[in-house]
C-alpha cells in the first residue's frame, strides 16, 4: 500500500487532509518542490502545484489521483470541496504559522481544523519501509566515506571551518543531494558546546574534535557524530571518551520494539551519571531520522513514546565539560522486533591522529 493510500485509510467519509509543508508533500508524493498542496480525501488525492513544477510533477509524483496546475487556491479548493462533498478539512499544525492557518480558515468553505493531520502523517513517517531504509543507508554510506576522508585531512594547523567545509564538499561531490544540516566541527574548548559553530580556530595537539554531520539521498537524511583526537589525550579525556562510548553501547543494547524513549535514554544517562558526569549531559539521547533530520520518536527523559518496528533513531549521548572539552558519539539504529540494526559502520574506538 502506498503512502497516500495509508493516509486515506485514516480518514472518514466527508473529511480531508490539506497538506502544505514541503516535507510532508515530498513524503507523500516523493516529489520535491518549494510550493504546492496535496488535498487528500477517502478516495482522492489532488496535487495542486504551480507552473514551475507541473510538467515534472505529472511525470514523477506518486500516488495522486490528479495533478493540476495551481492557479487560485481559494477557487480550486472551493470546487474540489463542493464536488467531493467534503464537510471537514484537517490542516497540519506543527508546520503552519498562525497566519497561514487563519488564511486557510478564510478560503476553505467548510469546517477547518488544525488537528489530526500531524498525528496521522507522523505515525506513517515513523515506520520506515525497506525502500526508505535503503535511502537512509545510502546517505549514511556517503557520510562514512567522508569520515574516512577527513581522517586523512585533520592535522595540527587546519581550522574547524576547513574541516566542516571539507566534509560538506566531499559529501556533495560523492552523491549527496544536500547536507543534512549545518555541519558541526568543533575542537578543544569549543567541543564543550554540543551545537558549536565551526570557527577559524586552528587544531592543536591534544585537541578533541567533534564532528556531527550527515548527507541527504533522495530526500532522506543520515546523521552521525564522531569525536577524534590529535597527537595525544590526557587520562581525563580518555576516561570521558570511554564513558560516552559505554553509555552509547548500553542504549543500543536495549533498543527494540516496545522499549520506551524514556528507558532508551535512561540506559545511556545512567552510565554517565554513575561515572560522575551526569550534570554534563544536558540533551536527549536521540531522535528519529528520515525525510527530516529531527522526527519522531524521541529518546529523552521526557519521552513517553514507545519504539516501534521501522523506527530509525539516533543514539548520541555526550559529556561536555565547560571550557575544557566535550565528547559525543552518534549512530543511527533501525528498530526491529527483537533488537535493532545499527546503520552506522564507522569505527568508534578512540582514534588519535
Amino acid at each position: 500500500m502506498d503512502k497516500i493510500k495509508k493516509l486515506q485509510s485514516t480518514l472518514e467519509n466527508g473529511c480531508a487532509y490539506l497538506v502544505s509543508s514541503p516535507e510532508n508533500r515530498r513524503y507523500l508524493t516523493e516529489f520535491p518542490s518549494s510550493d504546492g498542496y496535496v488535498f487528500v480525501t477517502k478516495t482522492e488525492a489532488v496535487f495542486l502545484i504551480d507552473s514551475r513544477y507541473i510538467e515534472a510533477a505529472q511525470k514523477n509524483a506518486k500516488g495522486c489521483t490528479d495533478i493540476v496546475m495551481l492557479t487560485s487556491l481559494s477557487a480550486q479548493l472551493h470546487e474540489i470541496i463542493e464536488n467531493l462533498g467534503i464537510k471537514t478539512v484537517y490542516t497540519e499544525s506543527e508546520k503552519l504559522s498562525v497566519s497561514e492557518f487563519c488564511n486557510f480558515c478564510k478560503i476553505i468553505p467548510c469546517e477547518c481544523l488544525a488537528e489530526k493531520a500531524d498525528d496521522a502523517i507522523n505515525a506513517l513517517r515513523r515506520r520506515k519501509s525497506e525502500t526508505e531504509k535503503q535511502k537512509i543507508l545510502a546517505a549514511q554510506a556517503i557520510a562514512e566515506k567522508a569520515f574516512d576522508h577527513i581522517l586523512g585531512f585533520i592535522k595540527e594547523g587546519v581550522t574547524e571551518r576547513e574541516i566542516a567545509l571539507t566534509l560538506d564538499f566531499f559529501m556533495l561531490k560523492n552523491g549527496a543531494e544536500a547536507i543534512s544540516f549545518e555541519t558541526i566541527a568543533v575542537s578543544g574548548k569549543n567541543s564543550s558546546m554540543p551545537h558549536g559553530v565551526p570557527s577559524d580556530k586552528k587544531i592543536e595537539k591534544g585537541d578533541f574534535i567533534t564532528m556531527d554531520y550527515g548527507a541527504v539521498v533522495d530526500g532522506y537524511h543520515s546523521d552521525m557524530t564522531r569525536t577524534v583526537a590529535v597527537g595525544e589525550v590526557s587520562s581525563k579525556q580518555a576516561e570521558v571518551y570511554e564513558t560516552v562510548l559505554a553509555a552509547q553501547k548500553k542504549s543500543l543494547e536495549i533498543l527494540k520494539a516496545g522499549v520506551s524513549g524514556f528507558d532508551a535514554d535512561a540506559a545511556a544517562r545512567d552510565v554517565i551519571k554513575n561515572a560522575g558526569y551526569g550534570e554534563f549531559f544536558g540533551h536527549g539521547t536521540g531522535h528519529g531520522v528520515g525525510i527530516e533530520i529531527h522526527e519522531q520518536p524521541r529518546l529523552s527523559p521526557k519521552s513517553k513514546q514507545i519504539l516501534e518496528i521501522g523506527d530509525v533513531v539516533t543514539v548520541e549521548p555526550g559529556i561536555y565539560l565547560p571550557s575544557e572539552f566535550g565528547v559525543r558519539i552518534e549512530d543511527m539504529a533501525f528498530i526491529t522486533e527483537n533488537g535493532c540494526e545499527n546503520l552506522t559502520k564507522s569505527p568508534k574506538n578512540l582514534i588519535i591522529l
